[in-house]
């Protein structure tokens, strides 16, 4: 199971590709359970997210192992209900959280520093946290324990759910048949990453200006 995981981790392009062969058409089970992990359990954060959707993406275009029109309701339901699971953990153990100083990597701080945030910018924060590594597993958990509008959370969640997945999965089918991208596949998922980490480097270096 490790081994697995490794494998998942260091190339998802392969990782499916292999996992297709072997498995058929239980991959889409496969990959609804990555990404309900992923953004289900604040414990997780290391899931392949962007990777493994442009990976669904250009495999979908290059080889049509998978459906596209069918691989992306199913994910986008996958990340929702991941999301739900999240909020509701989070709301569940706010008052544990709040008599504490930290537990694992949460700290007390970090529930009421993303009150002020979402209060600041609004519910639109949590489209945003959803393209953004780590921050979409840790969010949902925050915004329970936070105490957010439910029904708020689960607007902007749903609409979250449906740029992140139909954006990334898309960009892969269209560019599954450029050469540039099958022989760099590597460099490009480096790329989306660090597009998706940038607002976070934005802020760090506007606060540390600001200080």
């Amino acid at each position: 199971m490790l081994q697995l995981l490794l494998d998942l981790l260091k190339d998802p392009l392969q990782f499916l590709t292999e996992f297709i062969s072997a498995n058929g058409s239980l991959t889409y089970a496969l990959l609804f359970l990555i990404v309900f992990v992923e953004t289900g359990l604040v414990v997780m954060p290391l899931l392949p997210g962007d990777s493994l959707l442009f990976s669904v993406g250009l495999l979908a275009s290059a080889s049509g192992q998978l459906d596209v029109y069918y691989v992306i309701p199913l994910l986008i339901l996958a990340a929702l209900s991941g999301d739900q699971v999240n909020y509701f953990l989070g709301k569940y153990f706010s008052s544990w959280i709040r008599e504490r100083e930290q537990i694992l990597f949460l700290k007390r701080s970090h529930v009421e520093q993303t009150e002020t945030f979402y209060a600041k910018y609004g519910a639109k924060t949590v489209i945003l946290a959803r393209f953004i590594p780590i921050v979409r597993t840790v969010a949902p958990f925050v915004a329970g324990a936070g105490r957010m509008s439910y029904p708020v959370y689960l607007l902007y969640g749903f609409l979250g759910a449906c740029l992140w997945v139909t954006s990334i999965t898309m960009a892969g089918f269209y560019l599954g048949d450029n050469a540039f991208v099958k022989e760099n596949f590597e460099k490009v998922v480096l790329g989306i990453v660090g597009v998706s980490v940038l607002p976070i480097l934005i802020g760090l270096i506007k606060q540390r200006f600001a200080k």
